[in-house]
């Protein structure tokens, strides 16, 4: 007789056994598929499930509600989980975020009685041939291929003490190709993100991957200091998430961050850049669909517990180069007399008068770098947004609009809001992928920025 429990009745299971004020239990079924190469060849390939539950009870003690999350992975006893969870939210003093459940369906609710959906290594049907002919290709020119591919499908059930039953699917693929020379001293790197790898042109990779290598046949040595920089799609993704992190209302609104008012208050109708370019979220952007509700396991300045199952819309966070919004629960919405307004999980960056590709704008380039990839990033100061970071993969120097070669790597020292306020110049928009963020968000769409004085700030000896 199979044990099988679905995650459906997982949470029935889990608010029929409640003692609690309130409840709220989902369940997140995932399955994930990857193919992993070196020094081209496939290495290894796989295909992985996993389950994870989490509990989260209210519980008013008289001074108010507490709550108590606890989270297992697997299939594990119902009635222990939702034990634990209400002795912890016992346990706790009273929820600063505290507010009614929500008990309205939001749109985009999903099928709850349908099975999860699932991925499998046969995501890579196309995928796996076409990487096989890149291998040839690289062998040819005396190169190597290293990289991965991954997809996944999580399908999340949320069930609440006031009734809502919701469901979502969200399949996330991403691909990072690197390439190297036989000796290792030069290496260049090409990604992209994906819902189902249909999308995925390994050819265009590779093609990508082959320019950059043959830029970085001749080497140039530069000192550190501002230069003319142009930022590929990817790199403006990994400073414009740092960017969106920082969005907290309440940070801003008690004078935390840099979106807080110097004299008290945020800065909501300040401009932040001089181009009209405009910071969004969308859960039904195509090719970056995300869930339009939202499913929190911890209260944040971002999230709240209590906020489990609020629609998340559509938001421009920069409109026009003005800011527009800030992630806002709904309990410090309350206190502020303010709109409440979720985070969602992607971000677009456009301008909506840019007409130039990438290439058209290296071509009009007179003297500037061209970078690959940031990595290492790191926050230096919340008031500023001040970041510090290091190149990788690839920088190159352009000169009368032409690549003529690679330079040394720098760590650079830079707000992302100051950069926007800098910014001459942005392409037209496109998917890309976040190189240093691309584990917990890989969901963006991204314009090329031209910044005429980029801080490299000293020379980095990684390669």
């Amino acid at each position: 007789m199979s044990s099988y429990i679905s995650p459906q009745e997982l949470v029935e299971r889990a608010l029929a056994a409640s003692t609690a004020d309130g409840q709220i239990t989902y369940v997140t079924d995932s399955s994930e598929a990857n193919l992993r190469w070196a020094s081209n060849s496939l290495t290894t390939n796989g295909a992985m499930r996993s389950r994870q539950v989490v509990v989260i009870s209210f519980v008013d003690g008289g001074a108010g509600m507490a709550t108590g999350t606890v989270a297992r992975t697997g299939t594990p006893d119902i009635a222990e989980l939702v034990r634990m969870s209400e002795q912890a939210a016992r346990d706790a003093g009273p929820a600063e975020d505290a507010m009614p459940l929500i008990s309205e369906a939001p749109a985009g609710s999903g099928d709850w009685d349908a099975e999860a959906s699932t991925t499998s290594i046969g995501v890579f049907a196309d995928f796996a041939p076409a990487l096989g002919e890149a291998f040839g290709g690289a062998r040819d020119r005396g190169e190597l291929l290293f990289g991965f591919a991954e997809h996944q499908l999580a399908t999340t059930y949320l069930g609440t003490s006031t009734g809502l039953r919701l469901r979502h699917d969200q399949p996330t693929g991403r691909v990072e190709l690197n390439g190297k020379s036989a000796d290792f001293g030069r290496s260049v790197w090409a990604g992209v993100g994906t819902r189902d790898f249909t999308d995925v042109s390994v050819a265009g990779l590779a093609a990508e991957v082959q320019q950059k290598m043959a830029w970085s046949q001749r080497r140039v040595e530069l000192p550190a200091g501002r230069y003319e920089t142009l930022l590929p799609p990817s790199t403006v993704s990994d400073l414009m998430i740092p960017t969106y992190w920082a969005m907290e209302a309440r940070d801003a609104d008690e004078g935390r961050s840099v979106y807080a008012r110097t004299g008290g208050g945020n800065r909501i109708g300040d401009r932040l850049a001089q181009l009209p370019l405009t910071l969004r979220s969308d859960p039904y952007a195509p090719g970056l669909e995300t869930a339009p509700f939202q499913v929190v396991g911890g209260s944040s300045g971002s999230a709240s517990v209590f906020d489990n199952g609020m629609a998340t819309p559509a938001v421009d966070w920069i409109r026009d180069g003005v800011l527009t919004n800030l992630i806002r629960p709904r309990a410090w919405a309350l206190r502020t007399t303010a709109p409440a307004t979720a985070a969602v999980d992607n971000i677009i960056l456009e301008d909506p008068t840019a007409t130039a590709s990438p290439a058209e704008m290296i071509a009009r380039t007179g003297r500037g770098l061209l970078l690959t990839t940031l990595w290492y990033i790191r926050e230096v100061d919340p008031q500023t947004l001040l970041v510090t970071g290091l190149t990788r993969d690839g920088v190159f120097l352009v000169e009368d609009g032409e690549v003529t070669g690679a330079v040394n790597n720098f760590r650079f020292n830079e707000s992302p809001v100051d950069l926007l306020g800098r910014a001459t110049e942005a392409s037209r928009t496109e998917r890309t992928l976040p190189r240093e963020w691309n584990d917990w968000f890989s969901r963006a769409s991204m314009p090329m920025l031209r910044v005429p004085d980029f801080n490299m700030s000293s020379v980095s000896p990684a390669s």
